[in-house]
Parts: structure tokens; C-alpha cells; sequence
């Protein structure tokens, strides 16, 4: 399955962003997503992940309260509603995908479970 983020700008500290992520050449009904980013010079950060069994989510500390992973299987998508932003949110958003992931007995937010990525969103906070 091919993913392409989409969504990603410019806004100002305390604004809101959603980020899409579409499906192609497969189905994301049975995949586990998730969102990670990587902010410039630090490491991919995992954001949020959300099971294809029962749409149960994990959120990175950082993000809990202010993020809202969701998936719609009707549309082959999953989106990442991201709302008062922080500068330190900055950075280029990825969206991955795998199978069994975001489960109670993985992880669910380290790069090295999914094998499926997009390309990514730049999203910048700033004044």
C-alpha cells in the first residue's frame, strides 16, 4: 500500500492542523497507522498510532490532550487532527503503515514496525 500525506503549512502557535493520509494500491482496513515526525537534526519521533481492530489509539506524552488520531476505512484514509500547536510540533509529518502494531503488546509508536511509509508533510509553527 502507497501512502501520501497531505495537509501540512504554516500556522501560528496556539493554531490547529489536519493532516491526511490516503491509501493506495491496497487497503488500509486491516493495517495498523501511525504518525510519526522528525523535527530538524533530532531523531523520528513516534506521534500517535491507531489499531485497524477496534480503532483504539496511543499518543506520545508530548501530544496527549492537544492530538486526535482517527481513520475513516470508507475512505481508504487515516487523519491526524493536531490543535494548539507549539513550535516544538515543528517538523516534517509521516504517516505509516503495518499490521498489528498499535497493540497492547507493541509499542506501536518506533519507526522499526512499519514498513509502509509516505513521503511527508512539512508543518511549521511559528509567529
Amino acid at each position: 500500500v502507497q501512502l501520501m500525506e497531505s495537509g501540512g503549512g504554516l500556522v501560528q502557535p496556539g493554531g490547529s492542523l489536519r493532516l491526511s493520509c490516503p491509501g493506495s494500491g491496497g487497503l488500509l482496513d486491516y493495517n495498523d497507522i501511525a504518525w510519526f515526525r522528525q523535527a530538524p537534526g533530532k531523531e523520528r519521533e513516534g506521534v500517535s498510532c491507531i489499531a485497524s481492530s477496534d480503532g483504539s489509539a496511543k499518543y506520545a506524552d508530548s501530544v496527549k490532550g492537544r492530538f486526535i488520531i482517527s481513520r475513516d476505512n470508507s475512505m481508504n484514509s487515516a487523519y491526524l487532527q493536531m490543535n494548539g500547536l507549539k513550535p516544538d510540533d515543528t517538523g516534517v509529518y509521516y504517516c505509516a503503515a503495518d499490521f498489528m502494531t498499535c497493540r497492547e503488546n507493541r509499542n506501536g509508536l518506533e519507526s522499526h514496525e512499519y514498513r509502509s511509509w509516505g513521503q511527508g508533510t512539512q508543518v511549521t509553527i511559528s509567529p
